[in-house]
């Protein structure tokens, strides 16, 4: 057995900031260095940043990033790093054969190099492509056709890409036919609940199979919709876990492994071999084993308790809006806080993302608010501190009824009602022009899945902290946030009334969503079912719901298509969300 000290950067890149991401690299095998690493690991991608989307299909965006890795070889060694092997992941082109029709123009391709001594020692390209929910990489890339493997250390590592490891056969079926000790997975693995463990279980499966350990790096942070929640870790050859990085947050997770010696003694023993598609390629970067030494105790980050579910929802949210405020260069953030619910758990979000100083509340109660909304929303900004401000509407909505009343009549009913939203949504997005504030949109996933908003109206916004919750969720998210604030000794963030009280727009004479939906936690199964997982109206009655009720509800998802594509982004923390992962016609007729 061999000694190997394996460092792998979970850090936060930013996509498009290639001299930024590079800085990143360095700094991290720099830290990597300082720990006595032998191998540093950074994400997939992590030069130009992930994913990269339309931007791959443009040369100069390709050519920027060829030359940016190349010349962070030759920094690295200018630091004094050059000894210490890096593997990055960056966006390059396969060389070879021109276009080939179904293609990408250009033949980009999801890549990892090999830092060594100053040069790109080695280049491989992601196998795998997904091309389900937020993923278009056959849109965007073309597959690679070899398998990695470099000597470290006397240690034979295989090096793939993300999907490479979930995908059975190709690099995993190549890497343990090339009898590597070690099976290197770079990745961008977006976060959703309950992946945590699906991801543990799926290394320690690969490990066995591959019978080498695997070590598994994840970058973090959030990237317009998608949260990256790191939780990068190391499995031995039997699958059990050696190490593991917090979640939601930069990390240099060091590991001391014993590996098996490298198989292939004679220099460039089964170079070329071919398995399962995949050309295995060699390079021996250092052939003689590290002197025995002492090794550390790994570190293997605890997962919370019972909290892990919702409090690492939460973690999320609050992830994704601070990332989107300051990779997108906002300053401050503005909400319409009413006293309910979903506005009190977005300004909440808001706070830990980006601080009560640069969140600002505009309370706009109508006619028809109750004295404890104005109350609770009052209440909410005490409590965390962040300034709010009182813009009365009713002046504003008359003065557009008298505008918009035809010979006979004002207008009454829903139009009226959507008015008072409209007029909210056009006060919010004024002072967003005026002050510079980026406007959140307080709405739920319930609600924008069945079209209970008004679109310009409560709809309005840069981005929508809760878009991917449904109305269930936001009240366990709310009442998880209070008990974590009384668990510190803080005082809850969320006033009590604002959990406790029936939901309602207050658009009309004691309205209540009651009046116009079902109650949310069967409304809310019912769509999960519907949009999570696709299921049509026969699958739902036959799982037993009433018919009714289903024909219903989906007429309901139907019909607000077309709102849905109006909406803003909002993080994606579920396993299929109502933008990128459910892309459906609004011309549709199709309703079973």
């Amino acid at each position: 057995m061999a000694q190997l000290r394996i460092a792998l950067a979970q850090v936060n890149p930013t996509v498009g900031d290639l001299e930024g991401n590079v800085r990143l690299v360095v700094e991290s095998a720099r830290g990597a260095a300082e720990e006595g690493a032998h191998l540093v690991v950074l994400p997939e991608m992590i030069v130009t940043g992930y994913p990269v989307e339309d931007l791959a299909l443009r040369d100069s965006f390709v050519s920027a990033s060829v030359r940016a890795t190349r010349a962070l070889a030759a920094d690295l060694d200018a630091e004094g790093l050059g000894g210490l092997p890096v593997v990055v992941g960056f966006l390059s082109r396969r060389e070879g054969p021109g276009e080939r029709y179904g293609q990408p123009s250009g033949a980009p391709q999801n890549a990892v190099a090999v830092l060594y001594r100053g040069r790109v020692e080695l280049t491989s390209a992601k196998h795998h492509l997904p091309n389900y929910g937020v993923f278009d990489e056959y849109r965007n890339f073309v597959p690679g056709d070899t398998l990695p493997v470099v000597r470290v250390r006397g240690v034979d590592v295989a090096l793939a890409v993300c999907e490479d490891l979930w995908q059975d056969g190709g690099p995993v079926t190549a890497a343990r036919a090339a009898r590597v000790g070690l099976l290197v997975a770079l990745n961008g693995s977006p976060y959703e609940r309950h992946k945590d463990d699906v991801r543990l279980e799926l290394c320690s499966r690969r490990a066995r199979e591959t019978g080498a350990a695997l070590a598994y790096v994840n970058m973090v942070g959030g990237q317009d919709e998608l949260v990256f929640e790191g939780d990068s870790l190391v499995v031995d050859a039997e699958g059990e876990l050696v190490a593991r990085a917090p979640q939601f947050e930069e990390n240099l997770l060091v590991a001391d492994l014993e590996l098996a010696e490298a198989a292939h003694t004679r220099e460039g023993a089964g170079d070329g071999e071919v398995v399962d598609g995949l050309r295995i390629v060699r390079r021996t970067l250092s052939s003689e084993p590290v002197p025995a030494y002492e090794p550390r105790t790994n570190t293997v980050t605890p997962r919370p308790d019972p909290l892990s579910d919702v409090g690492e929802v939460y973690r999320a949210l609050v992830t994704g809006l601070r990332d989107y405020v300051a990779k997108n260069g906002f300053a401050s953030v503005v909400l319409g806080i009413s006293g309910g619910i979903d506005s009190a758990l977005a300004a909440t979000i808001a706070v830990d993302a980006v601080g009560a100083e640069r969140v600002h509340g505009i309370l706009m109660p109508s006619n028809y608010s109750s004295g404890h909304s104005v109350a609770d929303a009052e209440d909410l900004a005490e409590r965390q501190g962040f300034a709010a401000r009182t813009v009365p509407i009713a002046p504003v909505v008359e003065a557009f009824e008298q505008a918009t009343a035809g010979a006979d009549a004002a207008l009454s009913g829903l139009a009226s009602e959507n008015l008072q939203a409209r007029v909210r949504g056009t006060l919010l997005m004024a002072l967003s022009n005026q002050e510079g504030h980026l406007v959140l949109a307080t709405g739920n996933k319930s609600e924008a899945a069945t079209g209970y908003s008004t679109l310009y109206g409560d709809s309005v916004g840069g981005f929508a902290p809760i878009k991917d919750c449904w109305k269930t969720l936001v009240w366990e998210l709310s009442v998880w946030r209070n008990a974590e604030a009384a668990r510190e000794g803080l005082t809850p963030p969320i006033p009590e009334n604002s959990i406790s009280k029936p939901p309602s727009a207050e658009l009309s004479p004691d309205q209540l969503d009651a009046d116009s939906l079902p109650d949310y936690v069967l409304l809310d199964s019912v769509l999960d079912a519907y949009v999570g997982t696709d299921r049509g109206e026969a699958e739902l009655v036959f799982a037993g719901y009433d018919p009714e009720l289903v024909r219903r509800v989906i007429r309901l998802v139907d019909r607000a298509e077309y709102k849905r594509r109006q909406s803003a982004p909002g993080t994606k923390i579920s396993s299929r969300n109502l933008s990128r992962d459910r892309r459906l016609p609004i011309t549709n007729r199709w309703t079973v």
